[in-house]
Parts: structure tokens; C-alpha cells; sequence
């Protein structure tokens, strides 16, 4: 057997789902690897299977071909080794903040010390949240309290569907700069998908493209120099998105 030196190794991955008696292929022939403490970024036209790519690496849906090895153990179902933080939080509304926080740790019977807790919640920007409930939380304070239950998880790899897409521009800006900090800190690795092609730049060290029409992987932009807060107001992020939207617009349709 091979043993390899990386975090995350995916290969020939394919996922086909029945559709009125037809079949559809939402992705086909999908080969990437993640090395400890890196990041992936994700993008693509709407329905190019994104979100199902993060679901079959998280173990919550199997795929129809190809493999998953995350530290050249095959991934066929749910690990504590990954968390999943999805666009809608996935908060409980009748919880209060710490309930919500800590239930992942509980569930997996994780012991978490209160020095652990106390150091992630001022981390993140969330002390004096623990009695409040989602409702009284803004967008912002929300996904820091499911960034907060994930990490908690003390996750290899933090998988993120769209985190950041309900906030406006500056709470965005601020939460991508919290996760670049806790994960220079924390050193897990993440792939998170996108729509936003600056927050694919500023936060993916690999930018990987999906397409719709083919199902699969269409462009892969190494991104090395991401990493320092400071990136996003470099010339050099600058032309790594008009490169990336360039190849965007080649797979969008002209509705002109």
C-alpha cells in the first residue's frame, strides 16, 4: 500500500443521482489532494456540485465512484476528523449560545476544558454570548458560534458550504480574516466553496474550478502567496481574481 504524505487524497470521484427516470452526473472524474494545514477553495456556476462535494468529504453521502482517504483512511461515512459548517448555521434556536456551541464536543464525548472554550470564544470575538439564544445573535455572531461548535470538534479538516455569503461586506471581510488567524493558530486544514471569487483568493491556497457542463474539475490556480492578512490589498491578489473571474465567465451562459 502507498502511503501518502497528504491530509486529504480524492480520486476518480463521481456522483450520479436519478432524475425522472434519467440519471444526472453532478460530478465526474474529480482527482485533488490537500496536505496538512492548507487550504482549497472551491468554485463554480450555480448546480456544478459544490455542496455535493463537501457532503460526500464529510462522509454524509456516499459517492456513486472514486475514493476519499483522509490520512490514508478511506472515508465511506461521518468521522470526528472533519466538521461541517453549513451556510445556515445550524443552530438550535431553543439552545442558548453555549449550549449550541459545546453539543458537537458532547455528542462525540470530547472533553472540553473551560481554559479550551475560554481561549476559542475570545478567539472568535463571542464572550458574554453564553446565555443569549440565536434569535438575539446578529448574522455575524451566529457563524462564529458554528465556527466555534466545529472547532471544538478539534476537526484535521474544517469543511465550509458558503459560511460567509449572508453577511455583508465588512462582517465578511472580518470572519475571513478570524478564520485565517484561528487556522495559522489552530493548523487544520479547510476547503471552503464559494460564489465569492475575492474570498476563493484571500482565503484558498488552491483555487479549484468546477464546472457544470462537464461535471468536473475545469481549472486548479495554485495560490501560494495566500495566507497573510494583508493579501487582499496586494497587486498580486488583485490579478490572481481577474484571472479566476476570466475563467468564470468562460463557463457562465451570455444572457445578453
Amino acid at each position: 500500500m502507498v502511503i501518502s504524505p497528504d491530509l486529504l487524497q480524492v480520486k476518480g470521484l463521481g456522483k450520479v443521482f436519478p432524475n425522472g427516470g434519467r440519471t444526472k452526473t453532478v460530478l465526474k472524474e474529480v482527482d485533488f489532494h490537500l496536505p496538512g494545514h492548507d487550504s482549497l477553495a472551491v468554485v463554480g456556476p450555480s448546480g456544478c456540485g459544490k455542496t455535493t462535494l463537501l457532503l460526500i468529504l464529510s462522509g454524509l453521502l456516499l459517492p456513486t465512484e472514486g475514493m476519499i482517504e483522509l490520512e490514508n483512511e478511506t472515508i465511506t461515512c461521518p468521522t470526528r476528523k472533519i466538521a461541517l459548517v453549513l451556510q445556515e448555521y445550524g443552530l438550535f434556536p431553543w439552545k442558548t449560545v453555549a449550549a449550541n456551541m459545546t453539543l458537537g464536543a458532547q455528542l462525540q464525548k470530547i472533553r472540553i476544558s473551560e481554559d479550551e472554550l475560554s481561549l476559542l470564544k475570545k478567539e472568535l470575538g463571542i464572550v458574554g454570548l453564553d446565555h443569549l439564544y440565536p434569535h438575539q445573535l446578529s448574522g455575524g455572531q451566529r457563524q462564529r458560534v458554528a465556527l466555534a461548535r466545529a472547532l471544538l470538534l478539534r476537526p484535521r479538516l474544517l469543511l465550509l458550504d458558503e459560511p460567509f455569503a449572508a453577511l455583508d461586506t465588512i462582517t465578511r471581510e472580518r470572519l475571513q480574516n478570524h478564520l485565517l488567524t484561528l487556522f495559522h493558530h489552530r493548523q487544520f486544514s479547510f476547503i471552503i466553496v464559494t460564489h465569492n471569487v475575492e474570498e476563493a483568493v484571500f482565503l484558498g491556497r488552491r483555487i479549484l474550478v468546477l464546472g457544470n457542463r462537464t461535471a468536473s474539475i475545469r481549472a486548479l490556480i495554485e495560490n501560494p502567496e495566500m495566507g497573510a492578512l494583508d493579501y487582499r490589498r496586494s497587486s498580486l491578489c488583485f490579478e490572481r481574481i481577474l484571472q479566476l473571474r476570466e475563467i468564470l465567465k468562460e463557463l457562465m451562459p451570455n444572457n445578453d
